[in-house]
């Protein structure tokens, strides 16, 4: 599965920590993340995540092209609901493109918590079908 960090300035420092915590998990995984959440993440595990640019230049978007073309399994974007982002109006539109292709989006940790778990579990492994069959193929 493809997964998604990305995580406001505030809220590096947990997502590091939640990414510690189940590195195990994601290690089984295709991990992506804007610029600076990937770095942290790597300087501390042992996870190897392709990078896009921070949010605020582009990084966010880059997601959201991945997310617009339903290539993206899962995002865990802890937001920070108590700043103000520059670069608010390409986070409404990645979180309005994960609901309109059904991509599970935690955006903060009790959520992420859930997903992860659930990832564990097997329970997201119905985006596997998404992927068998795309818009154009049989079923």
């Amino acid at each position: 599965m493809k997964i998604a960090f990305i995580a406001h300035d505030r809220k590096k420092e947990e997502m590091v920590n939640f990414v510690i915590a189940y590195e195990q998990v994601f290690k089984e995984h295709e991990l992506y993340s804007t610029g600076t959440t990937g770095t942290r993440i790597m300087e501390q595990t042992d996870l190897h995540i392709h990078r896009f640019c921070s949010g605020p230049l582009g990084g966010d978007q880059q997601i959201g092209a991945l997310v617009a073309q339903n290539e993206m399994d899962l995002i865990v974007f802890l937001r920070d609901p108590l700043m103000a982002q520059p670069h608010e109006p390409d986070i409404s539109a990645l979180l309005r493109l994960c609901d309109v292709q059904g991509i599970p989006l935690a955006t903060n940790i009790a959520t992420a918590e859930i997903l992860v778990k659930a990832l564990k579990r097997g329970d997201l492994a119905w985006r596997e079908l998404v992927h068998k069959y795309k818009p154009g193929t049989e079923l």
